[in-house]
């Protein structure tokens, strides 16, 4: 998620146009799709009615927009539904995204996701590859994994047979149920095993325990590593799975 500027619409609404302002910040609970700029976010041509006017047509609302007085800015605002519609290219670095309730925003050309801003939408927008992005190489086993944590979307390696971090939220998860299956299994198999061998290995040798004070240690270390098993089972019993959507 990019900075505050991001979250911003790029016209604030009037309080005579119904719309509210887009100051609350608090995440959203819709999340839908859309593209980084598409062909409703290119700037209008121009239309000359007179020699001192120039016309545009809102992308919202279809209206004409005179913007005689306006050609230095990167957006004007309709009149009709008062919302933003581009007459300029976006600035180097930064892309036009119109969230499907029409407040258009402005963020980086790398960013993945953006919010909208307007307290009665809130969506997190995740934004679509630009067509001219060159795709990526593919790599063996390099996968786009979604977080179980924050759902947030992140490339893993699944040939590496280990948990994986998120970049967004540091949180660590499974990157599959499989694995996470495998090692509650045998981390639960191992602690049958240790705790077995130390009520064996006490039962045993508990007459002769009580000449000899060091075999305490041998039990209380048994006892420990099959304690220590058990707890990394209910570990990974309670370790969130992140789901492979497929290679890059």
């Amino acid at each position: 998620m990019d900075g505050e500027s991001e979250k911003q619409p790029l016209l604030k609404q009037s309080s005579q146009s119904g719309q509210p302002d887009s100051g609350s910040e608090q995440p959203s609970q819709a999340i839908v799709t859309a593209s980084s700029i598409g062909p409703d976010e290119v700037p209008p041509p121009y239309q000359q009615e007179q020699q001192s006017s120039v016309i545009v047509t809102c992308r919202v609302c279809q209206a004409l927009i005179d913007i005689s007085w306006k050609k230095e800015q990167h957006v004007v605002k309709c009149s009709q539904c008062h919302e933003a519609t581009p007459i300029r290219n976006a600035p180097p670095g930064k892309k036009y995204v119109r969230c499907p309730c029409n407040c258009l925003l402005i963020c980086k050309s790398s960013s993945q996701r953006v919010a909208c801003p307007r307290p009665n939408c809130k969506r997190i927008i995740n934004l679509a590859p630009s067509p001219v992005t060159p795709p990526l190489l593919s790599m063996p086993g390099m996968c786009r994994v979604t977080c179980g944590h924050c759902h947030d979307t992140f490339l893993f390696d699944t040939l590496k047979n280990n948990l994986a971090r998120c970049p967004h939220c540091r949180k660590v998860s499974s990157v599959g149920a499989d694995f996470c299956r495998k090692r509650r299994n045998l981390l639960f198999l191992g602690g049958l095993i240790f705790l077995a061998i130390g009520m064996g290995v006490t039962y045993g040798t508990l007459a002769y325990a009580k000449d000899h004070s060091g075999m305490y240690i041998a039990y209380i270390s048994l006892f420990l590593v099959a304690l220590l098993l058990f707890g990394k089972t209910i570990y990974y019993c309670t370790l969130k799975v992140s789901n492979v959507e497929g290679p890059i």
